[in-house]
């Protein structure tokens, strides 16, 4: 590299540095993550990703509901359509594969594990603080899933301490990769703001 492509570089990384968190989030995350593309169709998922996809335990892979059908069509009704693992048909298979992804280090297996725990299913006793833990381990592997679940329980206080700051923190993360029900929250809570001072600045 010679040295004018590095000054540049280093211009621009203290350029991005000098940006407000703000200004980062404005300018950032404008892209669907890459999780939102199906494995198999490789095309994106339809909004909300949750409700036109299925997740698999067994590879953590999101299949949209075309590719799941057509599997189906195609007579694969026990098996992951993506990796062709059978599909667990009870809590404990279930729960045995997401701790052997989640033995492995795979943020997203690391995030519904942490669900498990917040929700007290799969056989699992709730256990809010385990499950805070495990979405910590995952957002900081990189799950910006594990980052919007943060978020909801510090900006609402569900089984945590309330921490207003500290849940938009996560969301803005997320939303910097592209999640976006965290872009939505933060621009719901922007709108919030701005009417409450425009109501503050009209009685004032």
């Amino acid at each position: 590299m010679s040295n004018e492509s590095a000054a540049q570089i280093a211009v621009e990384l203290a350029d991005q540095a000098a940006q407000s968190p703000h200004q980062r989030l404005m300018a950032s995350g404008h892209e669907r993550p890459e999780g939102d593309r199906c494995p198999i169709c490789f095309d994106l998922i339809e909004l909300p990703v949750a409700k036109h996809s299925t997740n698999n335990v067994c590879c953590m892979k999101r299949v949209c509901n075309g590719c799941d059908l057509a599997a189906t069509q195609r007579g694969m009704l026990d098996r992951c359509p993506f990796c062709r693992t059978p599909i667990p048909d009870n809590n404990a298979s279930t729960l045995v594969m997401i701790q052997k992804r989640v033995s492995k280090g795979d943020a997203d297996a690391i995030k519904v594990l942490g669900e498990q725990y917040f929700h007290g299913k799969l056989g699992v006793a709730k256990d809010v603080t385990r499950a805070i833990e495990l979405w910590t381990e995952a957002a900081e592997l990189g799950s910006i899933d594990a980052h919007y679940e943060l978020g909801r329980a510090y900006y609402t206080g569900d089984g945590v301490e309330e921490d207003k700051l500290r849940g938009i923190r996560h969301w803005q993360q997320a939303a910097m990769k592209g999640h976006e029900p965290s872009r939505h929250n933060l621009g719901a809570l922007n709108m919030i703001t701005m009417e409450t001072t425009n109501l503050l600045c009209s009685t004032g």
